[in-house]
């Protein structure tokens, strides 16, 4: 007889620890099933990674689910994994009826990653079941502390539980009251306990594993041959002598009066099962673990090689309760010999948690790399070029990630992820595309009534995160055809207010005024200004209506909207900060009024949410990925982020730098980013650089690659990421956000909070306060002054700059000014001017001047938009900048109505509370008031600094 059917004679099942889709497609398990006699089929993470991850027969099933739309790695293995499970429940199915569903089962597991949540084991292991929805499932539940509460909760409702990772006799008898208490409550509630069925997986070989060890090690210190062999006999014996110990555990426990109550009313014992029989230390017959094990009322589930090897040469006997006496007498001498077993099963409980973990770590990985792969070219590709001291730290560092967890909790909104203070009020910005997504249909009736007024322009009125995120849409995005064509203004300066309104006709004009706080002085004072010349334009009592409203519930625009009787309101989450604002209302209230598909950038941006998940492990998360090579290059040195954007998609730098320099540039510390240099050769550039190459993949530039190339060549960290089309931004907005997220853990920084920018802030109102008193600013006195310019700066600064030769020239100041920057410092233009074509090329040219003669980094800023961007890192950052603040008198003021200031006042202001405090930091310093013409004095100055790099 066949020596596997012939173990039922003996009152014991076979299970087989093993699933895959061929091999139940094909009939493989069918044919197990009538020639084996075996009955239940047991699956893990690690048998669903060898069948998923290690062939392609899975591929054709994952191109048929995405078919139907994109889906989470998560959901993508579940599918597959229940499809597998209902098909193996369905062939043993008649197992199950044939045995009026004593036996026939198939398991599935709940994720390791839960061992230690009892609420979302619970959760699972109910979807699960219902997802499945086949009476011969049971869902595997790991015996921790927390499983044992789970398994209880779920056996009183019904549901058929395989508790695994099950190793110690105390810990037996408490899985077997949890089951018998769960029954209890099911019973009490009315339900039909025949229904529910459990085993209890009562791990074997690897406690063998562990003991033997621990044996060989005190062998070879015992010097008495007597002793020696005492301890040797014991090995291969320990794991045997626990699970036959155990087996009387359970003969008493389901014995008893209180059982035989619960037996009368149809309910069944809980099996134990034999899990991890195969043999592991060679030395041993290689069917030990079933031999050994055989007796009434039990299971033992045999991967395929230990199934075949018992076809073969098993021999099947009543061993289970033979030699009781001797078991009892392994443990004891085990005791005697300082070897705690129940030390070695608590250890391997943790270890069983965290290999099956692991695996779900590579099941997980896999299944990423396929959807990726099928996906195409509908995932914007990166690739990451380090050189290999630094992919081995990416490596290690996304191991330890790994290991800990750390993208889950990081998904689960933990703060330790970071410092621990109040990062997880911040998080929203994770869920804010799937939230929006659902609410995406208002946001379509919302631009399909702006279309309806025939708005010629929309401006949004904003700083910071309310700004630049709408910017690069408006420069990214045709003007849509119907629709207003969006700006954004962001600045105090009178000149630049004055060309947006010239360029647009306000009477047909939609305003959109934008402020998480509600309090931001440039939006408030921008608010009041063209709340007036609409007014002016159309009448007072029409004006609200050409007004939108974005701000935090609760807020003084809230409130101010209200009164004054905007079109809407739209409400911002405040677990959102600015500059992670772009994919909620904050940056889809302009994409909707401008027309743009909210609906296809949500749904974009839910692309790469899916590739960043808490399910995808660090290796395959792009985002993870690209986080861990910033903030570990930063770390070493290299924190210049030098963006390198493509014309098609030019604006996006500006929105990247805020959230990169504000998010990570405190505590001295921190990643400075670079936007706008134009690619230059390799040796200019010097090993403080981190490159981020973004394009669409129809702008091709072969000589822009052949300096890639060169900078890879050169040693240079590189990344180059690959947008399919402009119409995939929504990723890369998610992708940075992530990144930037992960580089703040790796920095050991908050990467949501602003410090250093409330300081400037304060002393601007300082300032303006006193304006409103006096009616002028405070006097100032410059370190020098002459035809066509003042210098100002704080003494210390001016001091150190007259001891490097400053004189009464202004090359002279500025020659001692950028002979401060050395290697791995940056030099920072920071222009209180209009922003407009003409002076960013002035700057321009000033900035790639010092590039090219000192081979630094350098950064050109117009204030005050910079202020709530990068203006974080240059206060709050390492002290590594070198800062040239340039000002000028304006020749024709704005006032504000309702104010004593004016825009100029408020300008003015600003820089000056911006250079005070870069000043109070111990910051190199040095501010250029440039009189009379501005372009004059513009040229002035880049001449200047042209001789004094001579």
């Amino acid at each position: 007889m066949n020596p596997v059917s012939e173990l039922q004679n003996h009152g014991q099942a076979i299970w087989l620890d093993f699933l895959a889709r061929g091999f139940i497609n094909k009939g493989d398990l069918k044919h197990l099933v009538e020639n084996d006699g075996i009955r239940g089929v047991t699956s893990n993470p690690s048998i669903f990674e060898k069948a998923i991850g290690s062939s392609d027969e899975y591929d054709s099933a994952i191109v048929s689910l995405l078919k139907n739309g994109d889906r989470s790695v998560a959901n993508l293995y579940e599918r597959l994994a229940v499809e597998d499970i209902q098909h193996a429940a369905d062939v043993l199915r008649p197992v199950y009826d044939r045995l009026h569903g004593a036996d026939g089962f198939v398991s599935l597991e709940v994720s390791p990653y839960l061992a230690d949540d009892t609420k979302a084991t619970i959760a699972e292991a109910k979807r699960l079941w219902k997802a499945v929805d086949r009476k011969n499932l049971m869902i595997k539940v790991p015996a921790t502390p927390n499983g044992l509460p789970a398994i209880r909760h779920l056996i009183s409702e019904g549901i058929s539980i395989n508790i695994t990772l099950l190793f110690s006799q105390k810990v037996y008898v408490e899985v077997a009251e949890a089951y018998q208490a769960g029954l209890r409550e099911y019973v009490r509630n009315g339900g039909d306990p025949a229904h529910v069925a459990s085993v209890a997986s009562f791990f074997v070989s690897r406690i063998d594993s562990a003991a033997d060890k621990q044996l060989d090690e005190k062998i070879a210190q015992a010097n008495d041959p007597a002793e020696k062999a005492r301890l040797a006999a014991l090995k291969g014996r320990v794991a045997i002598a626990n699970a036959k110990l155990a087996y009387q555990d359970y003969k008493r426990l389901f014995a008893g009066e209180d059982w035989q109550k619960l037996e009368a009313k149809g309910a069944r014992p809980q099996r134990l099962l034999w899990a991890s029989t195969g043999t592991k230390n060679k030395d041993y017959r290689d069917v030990l673990y079933v031999e050994e094990l055989i007796g009434p009322d039990t299971v033992n589930t045999v991967p395929p090689a230990t199934l075949e090897a018992f076809r073969d040469h098993g021999k099947p006997r009543d061993s289970l309760e033979e030699s009781l006496d001797d078991a009892r007498q392994v443990l004891t001498v085990l005791a005697e010999a300082g070897i705690s077993l129940d030390a070695i099963t608590r250890d391997l409980v943790k270890e069983g948690v965290r290999l099956f973990a692991d695996a779900a770590d590579k099941l997980l990985g896999a299944v990423a790399r396929k959807r990726e792969k099928i996906l195409g070219s509908a995932i914007d590709r990166q690739t990451l070029s380090l050189d290999p001291a630094m992919a081995k730290s990416v490596e290690a560092e996304a191991d330890d990630w790994r290991a800990a967890g750390t993208v889950r909790k990081l998904w689960q909104q933990d703060k330790s992820v970071w410092t621990g203070a109040d990062e997880d009020k911040w998080l929203a910005w994770l869920t804010s595309p799937a939230a929006e997504f659902n609410r995406a249909a208002d946001y379509e009736d919302y631009a399909r009534r702006v279309k309806k007024q025939k708005f010629t322009d929309a401006v949004v009125l904003g700083m910071g995160g309310s700004s630049l995120g709408p910017e690069v849409l408006a420069k990214t995005f045709p003007k849509a055809a119907g629709f207003p064509k969006l700006h954004v203004l962001d600045s105090t300066d009178p000149a630049q207010i004055r060309s947006l309104e010239t360029a647009i006709d306000v009477a047909r004009t939609v305003f959109i005024v934008s402020s998480k706080s509600g309090g931001t002085t440039e939006p408030n004072a921008l608010k009041d200004y063209f709340h007036a010349r609409v007014a002016k334009a159309i009448g007072a009592d029409k004006a609200g209506h050409r007004f939108i409203a974005i701000t935090d519930p609760g807020s003084s625009l809230d409130e101010e909207a209200a009164k004054l009787g905007y079109a809407r309101t739209f409400h911002g989450d405040p677990a959102i900060g600015g500059r992670y604002s772009i994919l909620s209302p904050f940056g889809l209230v302009p994409a909707a009024t401008a027309g743009i598909d909210v609906t296809g950038l949500l749904e974009n941006a839910l692309v790469m949410v899916r590739s960043c998940g808490a399910q995808v492990p660090p290796h395959d998360n792009p985002g993870v990925q690209l986080g861990l090579a910033m903030g570990l290059a930063g770390r070493k040195g290299r924190d210049k982020v030098t963006i390198l954007a493509s014309p098609k998609i030019a604006d996006f730098g500006a929105w990247a730098e805020q959230l990169i320099a504000e998010s990570t540039g405190k505590e001295s510390k921190g990643l400075i980013p670079i936007d706008g240099e134009p690619l230059a050769d390799a040796n200019l550039y010097g090993n403080d650089r981190f490159f981020i190459d973004i394009r669409t993949a129809d702008e091709e530039d072969a000589a822009h690659d052949d300096k890639l190339r060169a900078l890879e060549s050169a040693g240079h960290p590189v990344v180059r990421i690959v947008m399919n089309s402009v119409d995939q931004i929504g990723q890369e907005f998610f992708r940075f956000e992530m990144a930037v997220a992960v580089a703040g853990s790796v920095l050991g920084i908050n990467p949501f909070d602003q410090p250093d920018v409330e300081a400037a802030k304060v002393r601007t109102r300082e300032l303006t306060s006193a304006f409103e008193k006096t009616g002028r600013l405070p006097k100032e006195e410059p370190a020098i002054s002459a035809a066509g310019f003042d210098l100002y700066t704080d003494a210390e600064n001016a001091r150190a700059l007259r001891e490097k030769g400053g004189d009464g020239e202004l090359s002279s100041w500025l020659k001692a000014h950028l002979a401060r920057a050395e290697p791995g410092d940056y030099v920072a233009f920071l222009a209180y001017v209009a922003r407009d074509d003409e002076h960013i090329g002035n700057l321009q040219r000033m900035r790639l001047a010092v590039r090219d003669r000192k081979k630094v980094a350098t950064c050109a800023e117009f204030g005050p938009r910079f202020l709530h961007s990068t203006g974080q890192a240059y206060k709050g950052g390492p002290d590594s900048g070198v800062f040239l603040q340039i000002t000028a008198d304006d020749p024709r003021d704005l006032k504000i109505p309702g104010r004593k200031t004016s825009f100029s006042i408020i300008k003015a202001a600003q820089a000056r509370g911006d250079f005070d405090v870069l000043t109070r930091r111990g910051r190199r310093a040095l501010r250029v008031h440039l009189k009379g013409d501005l372009q004059s004095g513009l040229s002035r100055l880049d001449e200047a600094i042209s001789r004094a790099l001579m």
